[in-house]
């Protein structure tokens, strides 16, 4: 069996990403199957609506600290006063069961990431332009103007760090950003070494069935 493969998923906030990810995984590409969502481990306190183990893998500090001891964590970091990370049972599991894994976790995080297992494929969303993304943001309502600000300036820094990674999808367009989302993950999924185990089944029936040419 060949493993699964390894999406990593990055984009400013605003951009869109979480909502192409949640129509990835609820859409047709679902029904292809082998297809997984990793969910982060964070210590910080669940927000209304969220769900321990769909949104996130909630822990205290204690227990987030015993699996950075581990060397549970494929990547981690510290975000003001809270722990975000990615499990490696989230992961490498999945790989090798050719199950696709799909990686939702900032551009630094990425780089970390891309450094530990080469083999990933990075995946950049990008807004269409400063204003497109600035209007996003106030319309959300999540951010006062200074927090607004802070962000657009983040996304700068992000962005310019586009060349790490293999693809860009700019989302200008929610269905076509979808659409080349799946595509990325099919081509990958059709590529001939993934193909070939199914393909000597094929191969076989031929032989056993078929005559030779006279």
């Amino acid at each position: 069996m060949h493993p699964g493969e390894l999406f990593i998923l990055s984009a400013p906030s605003g951009t869109g990403k979480t909502t192409l990810i949640q129509s990835l995984m609820a859409g047709g590409l679902n029904g292809f199957g082998g297809l997984a969502f990793s969910v982060s481990h964070t210590t910080r306190k669940p927000r209304p609506g969220e769900m321990d183990g769909k949104d996130y893998h909630f822990v205290d500090q204690a227990t987030f600290q015993s699996m950075i001891a581990a060397d549970a964590f494929l990547e981690w970091a510290q975000v003001h006063d809270n722990y975000y990370g990615t499990s490696r049972d989230e992961v490498f599991p999945r790989l090798e069961k050719g199950i696709d894994v799909v990686l939702d976790i900032d551009v630094q995080g990425a780089e970390r990431v891309l450094a530990r297992y080469p083999q990933a494929y990075g995946i950049f969303i990008m807004p269409p332009s400063y204003e497109d993304l600035e209007s996003r943001l106030r319309r959300r309502g999540k951010d006062d103007a200074q927090a607004i600000a802070r962000r657009l300036a983040v996304s700068l820094w992000e962005i310019r760090r586009y060349d790490r990674y293999h693809y860009v999808i700019i989302n200008d367009d929610a269905r076509r950003a979808s659409e080349v989302l799946a595509a990325i993950i099919l081509e990958k999924r059709h590529r001939r070494e993934r193909m070939q185990a199914r393909v000597q089944e094929i191969l076989r029936d031929f032989q056993d069935r078929g005559s030779p040419p006279s």
